[in-house]
């Protein structure tokens, strides 16, 4: 007969306090915070790359460049100022505009070699293939100035692709 299995060792655990781990919830936060805030950032530079490419964008941009008005009030070389590093070097264009549904309402900093100013622009098409009646067009510079485009354009904008000078 094989002799008795030996008794089960027996180890005796030091007594002592567990360390206190660290909390994982402030990193989890700081995460969770940053990626809404990298998700906005997107989602800005999105939706404003969209305004400040569209159709209506490049049609405005024309316009004032070949108006005499806007030179007289800030200088030849008109142009949209870029926003900030968000948006990619596009204006920051504020405002919504949906061409499909025949609204437009915008509003964007522009600047000249005498002067800056913000183009204010509202317009709606009531029905689907005609042109869209322009309710506000004008340019507020930025030492008080207004200059309405409005009257130039009674007869109304059909955003196309404009001509390439």
């Amino acid at each position: 007969m094989p002799p008795p299995p030996p008794p089960p060792r027996t180890f005796s655990r030091p007594v002592r306090e567990l360390p206190e781990l660290e909390g994982r919830s402030p990193m989890l936060w700081m995460s969770i915070g940053l990626g809404v805030l990298g998700w906005v950032a997107f989602v800005m530079r999105a939706t404003n790359s969209e305004r400040a490419t569209s159709s209506v964008m490049r049609q405005i941009i024309y316009e004032l460049k070949r108006s005499d008005e806007v030179e007289a009030a800030l200088g030849a070389n008109v142009k949209p100022e870029p926003g900030w590093f968000v948006y990619g070097g596009h204006p920051h264009v504020q405002g919504s505009m949906s061409v499909l549904q025949g609204k437009v309402d915008i509003s964007f900093r522009i600047s000249g070699k005498k002067g800056a100013g913000t183009v204010y622009f509202t317009s709606i098409r009531k029905n689907k293939g005609q042109k869209f009646l322009i309710l506000r067009f004008r340019i507020v510079c930025d030492d008080g100035t207004i200059v309405s485009l409005r009257e130039k354009y009674e007869e109304g904008l059909l955003f196309e692709q404009p001509p390439t000078s």
